[in-house]
Formats: C-alpha cells, sequence, structure tokens
C-alpha cells in the first residue's frame, strides 16, 4: 500500500474512532454510570482515555499489520543502523583498499614505465655490444679453427716424424738383418727366410674343445719341418717353434667359429741352421673357393713385334706372373701355379712358328681350387 493510502485510511478511522469514543463517552456521561467505584466525570474521562488508546492502538496495529516497512523500522531499526553502521566502515575501508590499490597500481605503473625506459636504454646500449661479441665469437671460432688446424699440422708433422724414425730404425733393423743375412747367404746357413711356410693345414672343427688339439698338431708338423732343416739329423725332442702365446690364443679362438679355415705357421726371420728357436707367427684365413674350372685368371695380347723367342718367354712369364697375383688377390695360399711345362713349351714353339698376327693369350683355370688348394692352370692362344 502507498504511502498516502495509509495516511487516508488512518485519517478516516481516526475520525470514525473518534466519533465512536465521543459518543460512548456522552452516553456514559448522562447514564452516569460509575466504574471501579468512581465518579461518573470520571468514568467518562477513563472511557475517553480508553477510546484515546484504543484508537492509537488500532492505528499503529493497521500500520504495522500493512506497512513492513514501519515494521522493520520500529523493531528492527537499531540491527538496521548497526548494520549500515558496518556497511559504511566496510565501504569505507573498500574506499581506502581501492585508493591505495589505485595508489599502489600508479606506482607500479610509474616503476614499470621507468623500467621500460631503461629496458630500452639497455637495449640500445646492448646492441653494439652484442654485435661486438658476434664479432669476437666469430674471430674466436676463426682462432679456434686456426689452432685446430695448427693442432692437426703438428699431430700429422709428429707423426710423419714418428713414421720417418720408425722407418729409419725399421731400415737400420732391416739393414742388419740383410748384412746378417748376407753373410749367412754367403756362407750358405740360411736354411729358413723370413716369411716361409713352415706348416700348414686346413681345419674344420666338429666341436669347439677341438681347436687346441688342431693348432697343437700343426706346431708340432711345424717343429717337425723346422727341425729337419734347422738341425738336420737330429730328432725333434724339444720345442724348436716359438710362437707367442697371445697369437696361438687368438688363433684358438677364430678356429671356434663355425666355419672352414686354413692355417699357416710362417717364419718370423730368417733362421740360420744350427739355430736354437724359430720364431714363427700364425696366418688364419676361411677357406673359400678361389676359382672355378673354366675362369680366365689373365689374359694379354701378344704383338707381331713380339714374336720373338726373347719376347713370348717374357710375355708368358708376364701373364702368369699376373694369374698368380690373381688367385692371390682372391685369397689362394699356393705357392705358385701348376702347370704343364711340355704344353706350355709346344705353345711357346707354335708362337714362334706360327704367322705375324696378334695373339690372344689367356690362363685358364683347370679345375674348381679353395685357398689352400695348387691352382692347376692351362695357357690358350686365340687370335
Amino acid at each position: 500500500m502507498s504511502g498516502w493510502a495509509l495516511i487516508l485510511v488512518l485519517l478516516v478511522l481516526g475520525g470514525v474512532l473518534s466519533t465512536l469514543g465521543d459518543r460512548l463517552g456522552s452516553r456514559v456521561g448522562k447514564a452516569r454510570l460509575s466504574l471501579f467505584k468512581m465518579r461518573p466525570r470520571r468514568t467518562a474521562v477513563l472511557i475517553t482515555v480508553l477510546t484515546g488508546s484504543l484508537i492509537s492502538a488500532l492505528s499503529l496495529g493497521v500500520l504495522l499489520m500493512v506497512s513492513r516497512q514501519l515494521r522493520v523500522g520500529l523493531f528492527e531499526l537499531d540491527a538496521l543502523q548497526a548494520r549500515l553502521q558496518d556497511s559504511r566502515r566496510q565501504l569505507d575501508a573498500a574506499e581506502r583498499e581501492r585508493q591505495e590499490t589505485r595508489t599502489e597500481t600508479n606506482r607500479i605503473a610509474a616503476e614499470l614505465k621507468q623500467s621500460q625506459q631503461r629496458a630500452d636504454t639497455l637495449r640500445r646500449e646492448l646492441a653494439p655490444l652484442q654485435n661486438e661479441r658476434a664479432q669476437l665469437e666469430a674471430e674466436r671460432e676463426r682462432l679456434s679453427r686456426d689452432i685446430a688446424a695448427r693442432d692437426a699440422d703438428i699431430q700429422r708433422t709428429e707423426a710423419e716424424l714418428n713414421s720417418v724414425r720408425n722407418r729409419i730404425r725399421s731400415g737400420e733393423q732391416e739393414l742388419k738383418e740383410l748384412e746378417r743375412n748376407l753373410v749367412a747367404l754367403r756362407r750358405g746357413s740360411v736354411v729358413i727366410s723370413s716369411g716361409q711356410t713352415l706348416a700348414r693345414a686346413t681345419v674344420r672343427l666338429d666341436a669347439p674343445g677341438q681347436a687346441k688339439q688342431a693348432v697343437d698338431r700343426l706346431l708340432q708338423e711345424a717343429n717337425v719341418n723346422a727341425y729337419g732343416k734347422v738341425r738336420p739329423g737330429e730328432a725333434p725332442k724339444r720345442q724348436l717353434i716359438r710362437v707367442p702365446r697371445s697369437d696361438v690364443e687368438r688363433l684358438q679362438t677364430i678356429l671356434r667359429k663355425p666355419d672352414t679355415w686354413v692355417i699357416s705357421l710362417r717364419s718370423a726371420t730368417n733362421v740360420l741352421r744350427g739355430e736354437t728357436a724359430v720364431y714363427a707367427f700364425p696366418e688364419v684365413r676361411p677357406n673359400r673357393p678361389v676359382a672355378q674350372n673354366g675362369d680366365v685368371l689373365a689374359t694379354t695380347t701378344l704383338q707381331p713385334n713380339e714374336r720373338t723367342p726373347e719376347g713370348i718367354l717374357t710375355r708368358l712369364n708376364l701373364l702368369l706372373a699376373s694369374a698368380y697375383a690373381e688367385v692371390q688377390r682372391r685369397g689362394s695360399l699356393t705357392e705358385g701355379l701348376q702347370f704343364d711345362g711340355a704344353a706350355l713349351s709346344q705353345l711357346a714353339e707354335t708362337l714362334i712358328e706360327g704367322p705375324s698376327q696378334s695373339v690372344v693369350l689367356k690362363v685358364i683355370a683347370s679345375g674348381g681350387s679353395a685357398s689352400a688348394d695348387p691352382v692347376v692352370v692351362t695357357v690358350e692362344a686365340s687370335p
């Protein structure tokens, strides 16, 4: 209900109640009624007072019943005022915090602006320094490369110097050995030359544990052969062959691998007759096919101006040497090629007596052979 309507209701209600009170007081006065043994006049005054109180009570009741704001203002005014004061204090505090925050924000913004200005200044000052640093780093890299190159040159020079020194020492030792061998050769006492094969065997083990037995057999065979050359007429009653233990262990390790191996035991130095030790070293390689029947191992062309006995002999020797080099390149351990000497002589005579024209000479394998097998060849000529 609006305020104007409420006031109008109160006015009408007050007028009605006042009229009723007045009439009631008049009738009581006329009737000369007495309450609580009071005089009629006082009784009328009491009735009037009660009527006014009733008017006030009804007015207040109607107001309280109709207006929620009045009820709240009448009964909760103190609490509302307290809450209002608390709200004002909180608002003041919030306003102070807002002011402090704004002040702090302004201060931070000012500091940030100063920092940005300082950063810009530092960037401008840092730019030439960065350029200078880049130049210095580039110079350092160049110097590092130069130093590394010089170090590499020094190391290469030192390596070459060491290599030259080693070659000089090796040459000196070889010279001494050659002088010794020359003296021995003049005396006719060198019986085993350096690198000469003392024993050779083709081995394929059924079990890895047989490696030691195979190596022992090879050493025994080499010892017997060495005795026959170095100390002829003596029984091989002691071990004449000297092989480093590390080489023997390495050889056994290789033989344990599942393959067919060719083992050669070679003399490490020239050996004189009567010496008490023969130093040797082992060589091992897989036994692989080196030639098949019909393989052309070497070929050359004999020109018409070479159809002389000396030219033909030279060309055949070079051809056989080329074929031997080829089978060695393929892994052959043979000491030379096997061929029919009579057939080769007949071919030479045919070439000498034949017409003066170019002839193609070929060395052809006559059968298959592996690394340790002899290589049998034939020499054929075709126009």
